[in-house]
Formats: C-alpha cells, sequence, structure tokens
C-alpha cells in the first residue's frame, strides 16, 4: 500500500482527523438553559467557592494538550507548526482511540523556550496533562523541567518518557529471553538526544548501572573536548562507569545491548558481530533502522527490536502515553514520576507471558486492547503510592 498517497487523500478527503462534538443535547429551550445560560453560571459558581470543582463540572479532568513548535516532527526535522499540525492530530486520535482520553493539538509559532513555556501556562486551567511533542533537544529539556516546576497537572514529553518506557518494557522481557540480568548487562545508547537521554534515565532507574552512550563524536566522558554541552555534559556525569574512550567501536565490543536513537545503518554487521553472545539489538532509526533485522541475526544478535511495523518487536510509544495519561489524570496527579514511568514499563511487559516470551515476540502489539488498562491501573496506583494523587 501506497501510504503517502492514501494519507494524503484521507487528510484531504475528511480536511484533517479531528472534531468536537457535544456531549449534551441542545434540542430544546430547557436544553439550551441548561448547558448554557442562565443554568451554566451556576457551576461557574461552584468553581469560585472551591476550584477543584472545575474537575466535576467541565471536561477538564480528562482533556490533554498535544502541544508542539514544530522544531523536530519525526524525521522532518524544523518543518514548523503549521505542518506539524498533522502529526498533533493523529496523536490526539491516538489518545481517544487507544486510552479514551480526549486530546486537543495546540501548535506554537515559536522557537523560544520562555514563549513555550508561558504559552503552556496560560493554558493549561482548560487541561487536566499536558502532552509535549515534537520539540528539538535541547530546549525540549528546560521546556518540560520548567513547566513541571510551574504546574500542578502533569507535565509529559512523549518523545523522551513514551520511548523510554516502552524501551525499558521491550528491554525488561528481552533479557528474560537471553538468561541476563539488566544489573549485569552491558548497554550501549547511539544517539543520546531527546529520547535517548530519556532511555537512559528511565534504564538507570530500571536497575541498569553500565551504560555507555555514543554520539557523532564518540564515547561520551567527562571533559571530552568536542561537543560536550548542555544535556550531553551531565550525561558525561552518570554513564560510562569503565572509563571507555573511542567511538562505537570500542563501545559494543562485548556489549550485551545496543540501542539506537541515531541514523540508518549506524550499527553495521561487523560491528554486531563483535557483541556479546545472547546480543539485543534496538535499532529504532525511523523509517531505516540502524540494521535491519536480517543483518542482525546473520550477525549473531539474540533479539533485534525496531521501530517498525513490518517486523516483530515494534517498540511503539503508542503502548505507553495513552495509559499513562489514562492513570494519572484517573488519580488527579499533579506529576508523572519515575515511579510511574517504571509501574508502566513492568506493566506492558508485562503482558507478555512466560509462555509466549520468545525472540520475536518481547512487547505487545499496538492494538493488544490489554495493554492501556494495565498501564493506567499501574500508573494510577504508581502515583498513590508516590504521594502525587489527589484522589
Amino acid at each position: 500500500m501506497d501510504y503517502n498517497k492514501a494519507a494524503l487523500e484521507l487528510h484531504a478527503a475528511r480536511q484533517g482527523k479531528l472534531e468536537v462534538i457535544s456531549k449534551v443535547p441542545v434540542k430544546t429551550r430547557d436544553d439550551l438553559s441548561t448547558a448554557y445560560t442562565p443554568g451554566v453560571a451556576e457551576p461557574c459558581r461552584q468553581i469560585v467557592k472551591d476550584p477543584a470543582a472545575v474537575y466535576t463540572y467541565t471536561t477538564k479532568g480528562n482533556m490533554v494538550a498535544v502541544v508542539t513548535n514544530g522544531t523536530a516532527v519525526l524525521g522532518l526535522g524544523d518543518i514548523g507548526p503549521e505542518a506539524g499540525l498533522p502529526v498533533m492530530e493523529g496523536k490526539c486520535v491516538l489518545f481517544k482511540e487507544f486510552g479514551g482520553v480526549n486530546a486537543v493539538p495546540i501548535c506554537l509559532d515559536t522557537k523560544d523556550p520562555a514563549e513555550v513555556v508561558r504559552a503552556v501556562e496560560m493554558i493549561a486551567p482548560s487541561f487536566g496533562g499536558i502532552n509535549l511533542e515534537d520539540i528539538r533537544s535541547p530546549e525540549c529539556f528546560e521546556i518540560e523541567r520548567i513547566l513541571e516546576e510551574k504546574l500542578e497537572i502533569p507535565v509529559f514529553h512523549d518523545d523522551q518518557h513514551g520511548t523510554g518506557i516502552v524501551v525499558t518494557a521491550a528491554l525488561l522481557n528481552a533479557l528474560k529471553v537471553v538468561g541476563k540480568d539488566i544489573a549485569q548487562v552491558k548497554i550501549v545508547h547511539n544517539g543520546p538526544g531527546a529520547a535517548g537521554t530519556a532511555i537512559i534515565k528511565m534504564l538507570q532507574a530500571a536497575g541498569a548501572t553500565d551504560i555507555t552512550a555514543v554520539d557523532e563524536h564518540g564515547i561520551l566522558y567527562e571533559g571530552r573536548p568536542a561537543g560536550l554541552a548542555d544535556h550531553k555534559a551531565w550525561l558525561a556525569t552518570v554513564t560510562n562507569p569503565r572509563k571507555l574512550t573511542g567511538g562505537l567501536a570500542e563501545a559494543i565490543k562485548g556489549a550485551d545491548v545496543f540501542i539506537g536513537t541515531s541514523v540508518a545503518g549506524a550499527l553495521s554487521p561487523e560491528l554486531a558481530a563483535t557483541m556479546a553472545e545472547g546480543a539485543i539489538v534496538f535499532a529504532m532509526a525511523n523509517p531505516n533502522p540502524e540494521i535491519m533485522p536480517n543483518a542482525a541475526k546473520a550477525a549473531g544478535v539474540a533479539v533485534i527490536g525496531t521501530g517498525r511495523s513490518d517486523f516483530p518487536n515494534q517498540i511503539n510509544n503508542v503502548l505507553a502515553f495513552p495509559g499513562v495519561f489514562k492513570g494519572a489524570l484517573s488519580v488527579r496527579a499533579r506529576d508523572i514520576n519515575n515511579a510511574m514511568k517504571v509501574a508502566a514499563a513492568h506493566a506492558i511487559a508485562g503482558i507478555i507471558g512466560d509462555d509466549e516470551r520468545c525472540a520475536d515476540n518481547i512487547i505487545p502489539g499496538a492494538f493488544d486492547p490489554r495493554v492501556v488498562e494495565a498501564v493506567s491501573a499501574a500508573v494510577a496506583q504508581a502515583a498513590i503510592d508516590s504521594g502525587v494523587a489527589r484522589i
């Protein structure tokens, strides 16, 4: 199927993918007077007396803003807010279809992080949560950090944390397939941008102790003379415990796990062949991965996952964000913290039972109906246990 052609036809025929549908009828004078004036004044008065009543009388409790400035859209780069709108609409569709969560696309015409923060602050009263999307690194880190400090609703950068959750879930099961312990394995991450940094943080929260990060300048280490600013300076202090230097060839030799959020072809079959026995490779560059699955298996890799739907083990954020927000909103969480993210990863991994887990089945499919309920329940409980739930 030619998905590019089909997508153009779909978007043109429908003029986008979203519409607003009323929950209540407005067919009679009484309907109108109850949904709008004069009756609507009473919920307003109740909210003035008790601001928390906004969750009772409005859509806020199940409404998410999907916010971008269009600076890092899919693999297209800095294409701007208008060109990013089809993606944000699509994300809103996924929120509704997979999680039952209402979402609205908000595309901001600014590259100034301070303006993004201020815009989100100003619209926050209408929403129960903020999903940041397709904002370039390193600005995305600062935008998320400031908004988390300022807002009393969850702020979640899906490119970072959704990816981190799903990669962690996949790795937990892949390690069971090859009989290894996350605390003992040597992990190499190639391409530590926004997603890569979040993956590293998530894996460390899940128990990983030996992660080496590699970028276009080579292995990250403290004092490296090239390209060590912002988040990479921090990564250099919390990764590479064996003090390796060099490039990917030096990092990958003897490694148990390779995780790529970089570029097509970054992991050659020759380099993959130098990994440890029972090696795991997650090659997530899209649309073309760091190494193709058949080449990885020919090089001796035991478990291979990609971001593509036409190969086994698709590592797809749709497994995480609908359930994460559904769970957070259900308990009116103030935040989506590490405990909730780790709980989501374990919930996703737990969908695959011992009797069905194998090299080609380490993570559930995008349409598995069990995922959202398992994730939302685990996230809600973790929010309660960690003290960020209001109810």
